[in-house]
């Protein structure tokens, strides 16, 4: 759950690192309770992170928003389709719908072509929390510049990606969390993300436990040399980080 490193064409130090926390996929998290299996964000590395799982059922996919970074992979739920024999439930805003219906044009065309990914939608609202199998979920609305990208609150886990700015009613949501995943872009003011700086004000002022940061860039640095700056309560995010609660 970080961000995609190494760049093309890019040899900097930390594109050329050779820990692996510094090897990065797309932005995406597998929560699972029992036997359920939730994915939020299916980016341009979804089907080589699912397979890194070894997951057979997929019980929901949500959406944060509609950028390419998460939403490209979609395609691939067809894999689910034929192993569950059923559709996979879509959870997002109907501004994701529309997005979809654009980029994905050919899952919600009359004519279905044998094969293509079969999807139920089920439309978020922000202020209503929903549950799937037994698994409460809360939307939390931050903002990415003008654009509106939802959060989520699973029990005492907050995940919230692509952020530069959360209003006082939603900080309510997370508040009393135990662990936030935020994301923090690099050093540098960055027109749409959490920098450092304040992805670690945001931290101290909505006190979890314990805190992660994803959606991380080869600009904020090497992973070994970053944690070291950090309070001990927060850490940076990997690829193939597990947490359980």
């Amino acid at each position: 759950m970080a961000k995609l490193n190494p760049l093309i064409a890019c040899e900097c130090r930390i594109c050329k690192s050779t820990d692996e926390r510094d090897q990065r996929l797309r932005t995406s998290i597998l929560v699972q309770q029992n036997d359920t299996n939730i994915v939020v964000d299916s980016g341009p590395d979804f089907r080589q992170q699912i397979l890194r799982t070894g997951i057979r059922k997929l019980d929901a996919l949500l959406f944060t928003h509609s950028h390419k970074d998460h939403v490209a992979g979609m395609d691939d739920i067809r894999g689910f389709n034929f192993a569950m024999q059923k559709a996979v439930d879509i959870y997002c805003t109907p501004s994701v719908v529309d997005h979809m219906k654009k980029e994905f044009y050919y899952i919600f065309d009359d004519f279905k072509y044998p094969g293509i990914p079969e999807v139920d939608i089920h439309l978020i609202d922000k202020e209503n929390p929903f549950s799937v199998d037994s698994i409460l979920i809360q939307p939390i609305e931050v903002m990415h510049l003008n654009l509106k990208v939802l959060g989520f609150r699973f029990d005492k886990f907050v995940y919230i990606t692509d952020a530069n700015f959360i209003s006082d009613s939603e900080k309510e949501k997370i508040k009393g969390c135990d662990t936030l995943v935020l994301n923090a872009l690099r050093k540098e003011t960055h027109v749409s993300h959490f920098s450092l700086d304040e992805a670690i004000k945001m931290v101290e002022e909505l006190k979890p436990r314990k805190a992660y940061f994803t959606h991380i860039s080869h600009q904020l640095g090497l992973h070994e040399e970053i944690e070291k700056e950090l309070p001990s309560h927060i850490r940076l995010a990997y690829d193939g980080l597990q947490l359980e609660f």
